[in-house]
C-alpha cells in the first residue's frame, strides 16, 4: 500500500485521494455558499458522508482542513517561484501563475480564519517572503521606484484573485501573462 504525507498526515494512497477531492470539493462549494452541509459536499465528491465525519466531526473542522490545504499550497507556489534566487521578471511569473492556480483550486476566503495564530502567523511570513521579492524587483529596476511603499504588494494580490476567476478560460500560465502584463505595462494606450 501507499502512503502520503502532508497536511493529510499518514494515510493510505486512496484515503488520501478521496480526503483531496472532499477538500478541494469543499472549497469551491464552500466558496459559493459558505452554509453547505457536509453531506452535500460528500456527495458532490463521490464519497459517503461518513467518511468525511470520520476525519472531520464538524463543519468546522472541515473548513480548517480546507484552509490549511490552501495555505499549503500557497506555500508550494511562493517555494516553487524561487523569490529569492529566480530571475526577478521569471520569479514574479511563476508566482502569478502559481497563486492564480492556487486561487483556482482552493477559492475559499481564508480572512475568517485568521483569528488562529498558526494561520496569522503563515500569512505573515508570506507576506514578509513576497514583500521582500516585491523589494527585490524594485530595486533590481524591474518595478517603479517612485510608488508608495507597499503599492505593489497591495495591487498584485486582488489582480491575481480576478485573474482566476475572471480569466478562467485561460490556462493559469495565459492568465499569468496577463497579470504581469497589466502590473508591468498598466492598463493606458499611450
Amino acid at each position: 500500500m501507499c502512503y502520503r504525507v502532508g497536511y493529510l498526515g499518514w494515510v493510505r494512497a486512496d484515503a488520501a485521494r478521496n480526503l483531496e477531492r472532499v477538500l478541494s470539493t469543499g472549497a469551491r462549494m464552500l466558496a459559493d455558499d459558505p452554509s453547505v452541509s457536509i453531506a452535500a459536499i460528500a456527495a458532490e465528491a463521490g464519497v459517503d458522508r461518513r467518511t468525511v465525519y470520520r476525519r472531520f466531526t464538524s463543519r468546522e473542522e472541515l473548513l480548517a482542513a480546507v484552509y490549511q490545504a490552501r495555505y499549503d499550497a500557497v506555500e508550494k507556489a511562493v517555494d516553487a517561484a524561487r523569490l529569492r534566487e529566480a530571475p526577478v521578471a521569471v520569479a514574479l511569473h511563476r508566482y502569478v501563475e502559481g497563486i492564480i492556480a492556487v486561487n483556482r483550486r482552493w477559492p475559499v476566503e481564508t480572512s475568517r480564519l485568521l483569528a488562529e495564530e498558526s494561520i496569522r502567523e503563515r500569512r505573515r511570513r508570506l507576506i514578509d517572503e513576497v514583500d521582500a521579492f516585491v523589494r527585490r524587483a524594485t530595486d533590481e529596476g524591474l518595478l517603479r521606484s517612485d510608488l508608495p511603499p507597499g503599492w505593489v504588494s497591495t495591487l498584485l494580490p486582488p489582480l491575481m484573485l480576478h485573474a482566476a476567476e475572471e480569466l478562467s478560460g485561460l490556462s493559469a500560465a495565459q492568465a499569468a501573462d496577463v497579470v504581469v502584463d497589466t502590473l508591468l505595462r498598466g492598463v493606458g494606450g499611450a
